[in-house]
């Protein structure tokens, strides 16, 4: 069985939490998939290329999380987190999923 990306994981992570944020109007449930699916990503970072690049990658994916709020503030929401989320993608696909 394949495994899902690491660059997939950490974008649907922080497009899925903001979602799950705004349907549910429950913040702490956005936070929980946000979570999650960074753990998941971060497991895999730290196997694909050790736990220096996990640090780095979840220091950026938790960078990507804050800055989001402020650039939503010029862009829009939606795109605001695309944007972080694309970012996060493309940095962990370059660290951890290019082969």
């Amino acid at each position: 069985m394949a495994q899902v990306p690491s660059s997939l994981i950490a974008a649907t992570g922080l497009v899925g939490g903001f979602a799950v944020a705004r349907a549910t109007k429950r913040r702490e449930l956005g936070g929980a998939t946000l979570a999650a699916a960074g753990g998941v990503a971060a497991w895999q970072w730290r196997r694909a290329a050790g736990p220096k690049a996990a640090a780095a990658l979840g220091g950026l994916y938790v960078a990507a999380f804050a800055g989001s709020h402020p650039l939503a503030k010029k862009l829009g929401a939606w795109p605001a987190v695309l944007t972080v989320a694309g970012t996060m993608a493309a940095a962990s696909w370059a660290v951890a999923d290019r082969k």
